[in-house]
This record gives structure tokens, sequence and C-alpha cells, in this order.
């Protein structure tokens, strides 16, 4: 299963994909964590120290080996030793974090950004694992035939207009790339009038609905790893539901 995650920044994808990470690991699964977010925390989020990990990007002399540097670039460089080579595990789980990409107005041509995209591709078109992609706020970087490889790119919102405009953009994005399974997490529920407001906005449902839990804001306050004690209901139910829609 690979999934992508995405939404408005704050909305709190990377605590969300952390915590499914370990609910798939404890449903048996090999799982394999990547922060694609130029804001990286999910390293944080899954008990890594910050000393621990280098983002990919900057390997610059192994980027250029592969990439052939300078003005010839190859278009399809070498990637598939990398996550077995690169990556940090803890408590089971896999971790890529692999830097921000640059773009120009017209799209960049560093070799950074082909060895990331390549990399990117290789994970969720070849890799066995269980993936889950933290990503940025849009999904403009994904090339047509890395999201139709993706099994669903799930969109968290919160109840405010903001988050709710940032999934329409997303939505849009995604029909033109051709993916198939979009699913949308509400996050941050205090009460009736919040559900109320997901369900107006919203045309269909969403997957899941997660409550508002002030020990939730306080660890990310304090740059510690969030825990589901209480909230753990809902992470396990989201991830049932999304292996029955996967027919998994």
């Amino acid at each position: 299963m690979k999934l992508a995650i995405s939404g408005k920044g704050g909305v709190g994808k990377t605590i969300l994909t952390a915590l499914l990470a370990r609910e798939a690991f404890r449903s048996g699964f090999k799982v394999l964590v990547v922060d694609a977010d130029p804001d990286a925390n999910l390293a944080s989020q899954l008990g890594f120290k910050e000393r621990e990990i280098t983002p990919l990007i900057e390997f610059k002399d192994l980027i250029n080996e592969r990439t052939g540097g300078g003005r010839l670039l190859k278009l399809n460089p070498k990637v598939d030793d990398i996550p077995d080579r690169f990556c940090l595990q803890k408590d089971g789980i896999k971790l890529l974090e692999m830097g921000t990409i640059r773009y120009g107005g017209n799209g960049c041509t560093c070799p950074e950004n082909y060895f990331l995209k390549a990399l990117l591709d290789h994970i969720l078109l070849a890799r066995d694992e269980l993936v889950l992609v933290d990503m940025e706020a849009g999904i403009e970087h994904l090339g047509r035939g890395t999201a139709q490889a993706m099994d669903a790119l799930i969109v968290v919102v919160n109840p405010d207009k903001k988050s709710l405009e940032t999934k329409k953009r997303i939505t849009a994005l995604a029909a033109h790339l051709g993916i198939n399974n979009l699913y949308v997490i509400a996050n941050k529920i205090r009460d009736s009038a919040d559900k109320d407001m997901i369900s107006t906005e919203l045309p269909t449902p969403p997957l899941g609905l997660i409550r508002y839990q002030d020990e939730v804001r306080k660890a990310s306050r304090d740059g510690l790893p969030v825990t589901a004690e209480n909230i753990e209901n809902e992470i396990a139910d989201i991830f049932d539901e999304l292996s029955r829609c996967l027919s998994l």
C-alpha cells in the first residue's frame, strides 16, 4: 500500500503520518515512511533525535555521481539502493528524509531535483513495504506516473475555511493527475459544530474524524513525539477503513 498524505500546513498531517505508520507496523506491515515536506518534522514525531538523520539532498557528492552533475544530467539516475543504504529505523519503522526540492519559474533542472524525483518514483513504484509519504501542502511536484502509482492520497483538513480551500485545490490537482482514490481525514474536531461544518463543506463524508486533544498540542509545542493514547481508537479505525477501501 502506497499512501501520500497532504494538506495545508498546520493541519496535523505529519502527526497523522507518524501515528498511521505505528498502527501499520502493529498490524504486521513492513513500513517505510518518507518525509517529502520541506518543513521536515517527521523524524522527531517518530522519536529520532535531530542529529540522527541527514536529509538526502545534502549528499551532494552522491547526487552528482548518480546524475552526472553539470549540464548533461542523467534523467534516470540509479536510486534503487538508496532506501536500504540511507534509511534509519526505529521501533520497526524505516524513515527517509528527502530535504527541500527547489523549484524555478519554469521548473528547476538541478541534479538534486532529478535525484529526489527519481527516488520518489522508485519508492512508490517498486518498493514492497507499506509506504507513507508526508507531502508538502500541494502535490504539484508529482508526475502523472508517480501519482497513479499511489494507492491513495489522504488530505487532512481542520474545521476551518483555509484548510478546506487547500483541500479543494489538491482535489483538482489529483483529478488532473489521475489519482482515483482520494480520502479526507478531519482533524482537531472539538464539538458538534466542527462536525457540522465538515459535513457541510465536504461533498462526501470524511474517512475519519480525530478529536482535538490538548496533549497533542502540548507535545507538538515541546517537540515531543505524539502518542495515540487518547485517540488510538480513531487511528485504528482510520487504518482499518483504509485497508477495507483498498482491499488489503
